[in-house]
């Protein structure tokens, strides 16, 4: 019987694929419209990760350290912490109507 060869495999990282705006919008677009808090905060948490952690913390007054943990699945950031990483990335929120359920 021959050897099979293994595979390596390594975790798979959106933030490699954030790389330009339109990807970005239509990435928070869809953690927004899971309504998950924590899927969304990991999501702009991604986005910052894409961007430049550190460049993001120095922009948005925030330690990196905090970033991290306020930007993760089990994070709870204040409000305030989430406009000021937004701003830091160059993103701002709109409202529109929900639709008619």
């Amino acid at each position: 019987m021959a050897k099979r060869k293994k595979i390596k495999t390594s975790p798979f990282d959106s933030a490699e694929y954030l790389n330009n705006e339109k990807a970005i919008s239509a990435y928070l677009e869809e953690a927004l419209a899971s309504n998950d808090p924590a899927f969304i905060a990991k999501a702009i948490g991604t986005v910052a990760r894409a961007r430049g952690m550190s460049q993001i913390a120095k922009k948005s007054g925030l330690s990196r350290e905090s970033l991290y943990k306020a930007l993760s699945t089990d994070g709870n950031p204040e409000f305030g912490t989430v406009i000021r990483v937004m701003h830091a990335l160059g993103l701002k929120f709109s409202v529109s109507p929900a639709s008619a359920h």
